[in-house]
């Protein structure tokens, strides 16, 4: 993906016109996200890392008369997408929050959900969020991920929206680092894999978390190309990916948690993997 190189143009926008509707739609209407392919973002290290890792930044957007700090000035001269100067309090309605008015938010265009973003190899490790509820949990495990040195994300099923402004807050950035991919259900991710295995990688393994695994996430080898499958908030694994697991590993816990939250399990998992990752090293 590359940066939108359209010449700079500037609005100023003072009224709830039909661009304003538009990007108010991409705060809560996902169906809406979905069909201009576009998402909004703020913050200073999300809006900088996705210029830095070439995301299309469609228009930046800040508010009219109003002094802008040094990195908001620097960041509206490297960039041509389409300028547009607000209200401050249209401004305030865009960011989400009642009591906060961003200096900066950025129009930034989805990737396509394609398994082939992500890269493969013999270390790679996905993590597969199957089904999940909340875009708090999808973005905070995107988060653990980049963290903890993963290939990629894939969301699978009927689940909450990583381009949400929730998950994306969540994420601080590391949606832009870390490829995110969206499909149907894991059909489509076992097709993907039987592709790789077929082309030199026939070692990878599908590796399910669940609390009845039948052996502790420590004990087993997660060094190798490995897919790390985490469930649904509620319901764990789909049947049909507990039959395609190799094997289900567990996280023992104590106390009177009867389980781990979905992102908190899918971030111990995967920091056993860098250990382990690094042990080895």
């Amino acid at each position: 993906m590359g940066l939108n190189r359209r010449v700079a143009k500037t609005l100023t926008i003072t009224t709830r016109n039909a661009s304003f509707q538009q990007w108010q739609a991409l705060l809560t209407n996902r169906t809406k996200r979905q069909r201009s392919g576009e998402f909004l973002v703020q913050g200073v290290r999300p809006i900088t890392v996705a210029l830095e890792q070439g995301w299309e930044i469609r228009a930046l957007l800040y508010p009219d008369r109003q002094p802008l700090s040094r990195w908001c000035r620097d960041l509206l001269d490297r960039t041509d997408a389409r300028r547009a100067a607000l209200a401050p309090e249209l401004m305030r309605e865009l960011s989400g929050k009642e009591e906060e008015s961003p200096e900066l938010l950025a129009v930034v265009a989805q990737p396509a959900d394609d398994l082939a973003r992500i890269p493969v190899g013999p270390a790679m490790l996905v993590v597969v969020f199957d089904r999940p509820k909340t875009p708090g949990n999808i973005g905070t495990l995107i988060r653990s991920a980049d963290a903890f040195g993963a290939s990629g994300v894939i969301i699978t099923g009927h689940a909450a929206d990583p381009y949400d402004p929730k998950a994306v807050r969540a994420t601080t950035g590391s949606l832009f680092a870390v490829p995110v991919v969206r499909v149907a259900g894991h059909r489509d991710v076992l097709d993907w894999v039987a592709a790789v295995r077929a082309d030199g990688l026939p070692q990878v393994q599908i590796i399910g978390t669940d609390e009845h695994g039948d052996v502790d996430v420590a004990e087993h080898d997660l060094t190798g190309a490995t897919l790390l499958l985490v469930g649904n908030e509620t319901h764990g694994l789909s049947k049909g990916w507990q039959e395609a697991s190799d094997r289900m590993v567990r996280i023992p816990i104590v106390g009177a948690a009867s389980s781990l939250n979905a992102a908190a399990a899918g971030t111990v998992a995967l920091y056993e993997a860098a250990r382990q990752r690094a042990e080895r090293r």
